[in-house]
């Protein structure tokens, strides 16, 4: 924690982060912009912050995208504010939704579980845990290439492109997204129209990245392969984060979020 600290004492790097708050997944020069300061200098923040965790980054071509990770910010929460004003260190938490949504055709966002990877893989691929949090029963034997079946208001959804693409227990699961049906239209309430565009749409995928932060876990959640203005996109940007709020409820006190 003492690089977290470290790197939020510069008030250079605070503004940084604000401006990664307001838009994450920005270019160096993005970043350059309005700041009277040089490229270099600029260059050498990022790099603390990247140390510090409380910034990653993601090469798209040649450019190098940064993103903020609230993760240890939250670190610091649960482990000093807490004991001093646990409402406030429970708000502190809620800083995770700064990530939502970077510019890149791709929902991305990072939570902090108190919990095991071990648990954390069940209730992402156990269809017992995924219909409490998610209301969608998932069913794979969760092997590269097995499809993914996927029920959901007493519809079920599988192709053979709805498979498994990466499956690395307990640390990383991907698979592609389910197909979209007319079925499926009908039980969300859209018309014929809205679910033939839907379903013309490129097919994304979406990643789980697992990993143990002393007593906690950290998520990463990458959901991408969405075309230029996807009509997809926003609902998923707008469903996923109350979807993982309540699988971390789940994990950590044994009940979901109401629905």
């Amino acid at each position: 924690m003492d690089a977290v600290f470290k790197a939020l004492a510069d008030p250079t790097r605070r503004a940084l982060l604000d401006r990664l708050e307001e838009r994450s997944g920005q270019t160096l020069g993005e970043l350059c912009d309005g700041l009277d300061m040089a490229r270099q200098s600029v260059s050498k923040h990022l790099a603390v912050l990247e140390e510090s965790g409380v910034v990653t980054t993601r090469w798209r071509g040649r450019e190098k995208l940064h993103f903020l990770d609230a993760a240890p910010i939250n670190a610091i929460a649960e482990r000093w504010l807490s004991r001093y004003d646990r409402r406030r260190a429970e708000a502190l938490t809620d800083l995770k939704t700064a990530l939502e949504a970077p510019p890149m055709h791709e929902f991305v966002y990072t939570t902090y579980i108190r919990t095991t990877p071990d648990a954390l893989w069940q209730a992402l691929t156990d269809p017992s845990f995924t219909s409490r949090y998610w209301g969608v029963e998932l069913t794979s034997d969760w092997r590269v290439g097995s499809v993914v079946s996927w029920r959901f208001a007493g519809v079920t959804m599988a192709d053979d492109e709805g498979v498994v693409l990466e499956s690395d227990p307990p640390r990383r699961l991907s698979y592609r997204w389910h197909p979209i049906t007319p079925e499926f239209g009908r039980a969300i309430g859209s018309d014929a129209e809205e679910v033939a565009r839907l379903a013309a749409e490129p097919r994304s995928a979406v990643t789980f990245e697992i990993e143990p932060v002393g007593e906690m876990v950290k998520l990463r959640v990458t959901h991408g392969g969405f075309a230029e203005g996807s009509e997809i996109l926003p609902g998923i940007s707008e469903g996923w984060p109350a979807i993982l709020a309540s699988l971390k409820t789940l994990l950590e006190t044994g009940e979901p979020l109401p629905a």
